[in-house]
């Protein structure tokens, strides 16, 4: 009878399991149950992500006051494992109180656990003009699949010059997302509404015990698709940048921002009295550097160029620090600084070797969409670099790249709008972007066959940003690690690419191509069959597996417009000769222009290979020419050559 026994033990905790989830789903409050139908598989949804701004005069000042509220619900096992959430502050925004807390159900009836594990660390931005943010992390404890995370936060605009952004998006859907701003009658607002093609952000504006209610609200917004090489979220995911037009005390109308104009009194108030005092060993060490040398050009290029080699990039700032630049004489003695640190120091030393026409300027990089007619805040600039002036020609100095070439601007500020001071007045130029030529690849590889194996000699140049991204990855790493980035650089054919030594040159030299000779042997990549032999001479496939996906929401950027131009010789083995030469293929359309040609001369087999990138990003109208141009590079280079034994 044991085994009725162990049938009515097995019964019972069947029943207690059963039983269990009944409980369960009786727990389960009605909210949860909508949500779980509504959104599926989703581990969590925000309920409410709402910002309010109270921007008031008191005591004869603005003010400016901002609270936030999150409210989001858990809605499988696996969404408990996401108990984190945090929020920013710093010097400028100060952190006021903030509170949080779970939400359970305890028997039908809702249960607060406050939040008492938090952690304080700096934020990581990419923006170069804050460094100083700080990061509170809140630990949510106790959750369970219909818990809920809730926290709210107030902060103090110290500078009103510096309101957020608010952004209608998530990595989970959002029920509800709204920012209000509450005003004094004696306050004028300003607001830009970007990304919101079909207006579906519903905006109103009322009145209430005298003040002004501007109300914005995007509700069941779906979650963000974060796709790679997306170029910044600002390009694709609804949000709105308020800002103070002008407010008036006594009478007296005080502006702020509306204009570009406006923008740049605020940045003139920080650099009026810069580097107004001289310091004798800098202008010593200027007039030095650029004694003998016959033109400006050649001068600032000097100049540029020794501040990238001895001044260190490090991105630090603190309050007004992040806007301010620092007098080049402590950069100098320090021998680091950040972006406007050095347009610092170049402006300076340009002035000491008495080099006209150098300034500094203002600019967003890439990540940022906004022009300044379109933005005309401190929101549409993330960085400073100084710029000169050569007879109309403006020549973009930024040494933060320390491997970019003098003549060029960094890659992460092409197609810009740089802000340039001129005392008084400013001016705005476009930073062009590179043309692919600059940024050529050239390689030359010269082949043979030893048996079974292939044997390959090459000599590859890196120009211009081509150069300078290897350079910056490279760093200064040696020895094996060395060794195995420059064969991850010239690989071929397959994984039997075996690399058996590289030369290097021109790694100083930024005027110069940066260059790799190389050697390697190459096993099981021709096939021979009876007496033919089948080689593939596309040794690099580029670009071959950059299909875009077909519900790809956000562009494609590729950071720069590159060209590749290639030779590859194949030296016949003896006995042999070319039995089947492939076609010669060519394009030439709105994103790429192709060329392939092969040659059979005297005994030598070349394939010629030019490729032409032709836009930097790739938008959605774009993506199935490219998909299109992608599949004609996968067919051409599985053409093989056939060689067969005389």
């Amino acid at each position: 009878m044991r085994w009725l026994r162990l049938l009515n033990k097995n019964c019972f905790f069947i029943f207690l399991f059963f039983l269990s989830l009944q409980v369960e789903a009786q727990e389960k409050t009605p909210v949860f149950l909508e949500y779980k139908k509504k959104y599926g598989d989703i581990n969590e949804v925000v309920i409410s992500n709402k910002s309010s701004y109270d921007i008031f005069i008191e005591n004869k000042k603005l003010r400016v006051l901002q609270d936030s509220y999150y409210e989001s619900m858990i809605l499988s096992e696996n969404g408990i494992q996401n108990n984190q959430e945090n929020f920013s502050y710093s010097e400028l925004v100060k952190l006021n109180k903030y509170e949080a807390y779970s939400i359970i159900n305890d028997k039908g009836k809702d249960r607060k656990i406050k939040v008492t594990q938090t952690n304080e660390k700096q934020a990581k931005q990419n923006s170069v003009f804050y460094n100083d943010v700080k990061e509170r992390q809140l630990i949510f404890s106790n959750l369970e699949a219909g818990a809920k995370k809730v926290y709210s936060v107030q902060t103090e605009f110290l500078d009103p010059f510096l309101l957020h952004s608010f952004i209608f998006g998530d990595n989970f859907p959002i029920v509800n997302s709204t920012l209000e701003v509450r005003t004094d009658k004696d306050i004028n607002i300003g607001y830009r509404i970007f990304n919101d093609p079909t207006n579906s952000i519903e905006f109103s504006k009322s009145e209430k015990k005298g003040k002004y209610i501007y109300s914005w609200t995007l509700k069941d917004v779906k979650a963000v698709k974060m796709e790679p090489n997306n170029p910044g979220f600002r390009y694709f995911i609804p949000h709105i940048n308020i800002y103070v037009k002008d407010y008036t005390i006594d009478k007296n109308t005080t502006k702020v921002l509306d204009n570009t104009e406006e923008l740049y009194n605020y940045y003139k108030s920080f650099i009026k009295n810069l580097n107004k005092t001289d310091d004798t060993e800098l202008k010593e060490l200027s007039v030095e550097l650029t004694e003998g040398l016959s033109s400006d050009t050649e001068k600032i290029k000097k100049i540029f160029y020794w501040v990238k080699d001895n001044i260190k990039y490090i991105a630090f700032e603190n309050g007004y620090e992040g806007f301010i630049p620092r007098e080049a004489s402590l950069v100098f003695k320090r021998k680091f600084g950040d972006c406007k640190d050095m347009s610092s120091i170049i402006t300076s030393m340009a002035n000491y070797a008495g080099i006209k026409n150098v300034t500094v300027s203002w600019i967003g990089t890439r990540e940022i969409p906004y022009s300044y007619e379109q933005l005309p805040t401190p929101s549409v600039d993330n960085h400073m670099i100084a710029v000169y002036n050569d007879n109309g020609n403006y020549i973009f100095l930024d040494a933060t790249d320390r491997e970019s070439r003098y003549g060029i601007p960094t890659s992460f500020i092409q197609g810009k709008e740089a802000l340039i001071s001129n005392g008084d007045t400013y001016k705005i130029i476009t930073v062009p972007v590179v043309d692919a030529e600059n940024n050529e690849t050239v390689e030359v590889l010269k082949l043979s066959f030893d048996k079974e194996k292939i044997i390959g000699s090459g000599t590859v140049d890196y120009k211009g940003f081509a150069r300078s991204s290897i350079l910056s990855q490279i760093g200064d790493a040696s020895n094996k690690r060395r060794f195995d980035m420059i064969k991850s650089l010239v690989l071929k054919g397959n994984n039997k690419f075996n690399l058996k030594g590289f030369s290097e040159k021109n790694v100083s030299d930024r005027d110069k191509p940066y260059q790799i000779d190389f050697n390697f042997e190459l096993s099981d990549y021709a096939l021979q069959v009876d007496k033919e032999l089948y080689v593939n001479l596309f040794l690099d496939r580029l670009y071959e597996k950059l299909s875009l996906e077909p519900d790809r929401v956000t562009a494609f950027d590729l950071e720069y417009l590159a060209a590749y131009n290639g030779s590859y010789e194949l030296e016949l083995p003896k006995n042999y000769s070319v039995k089947y030469l492939p076609e010669n293929v060519s394009f030439d359309n709105a994103l790429m222009k192709f060329e392939s040609q092969y040659t059979n001369i005297a005994g030598k087999v070349t394939l010629a290979l030019k490729i032409q990138l032709k836009k930097i990003l790739l938008e959605q109208p774009d993506f199935a020419l490219w998909n299109e141009t992608v599949k004609k590079l996968k067919n051409t280079y599985t053409q093989t050559l056939i060689l067969t034994e005389k």
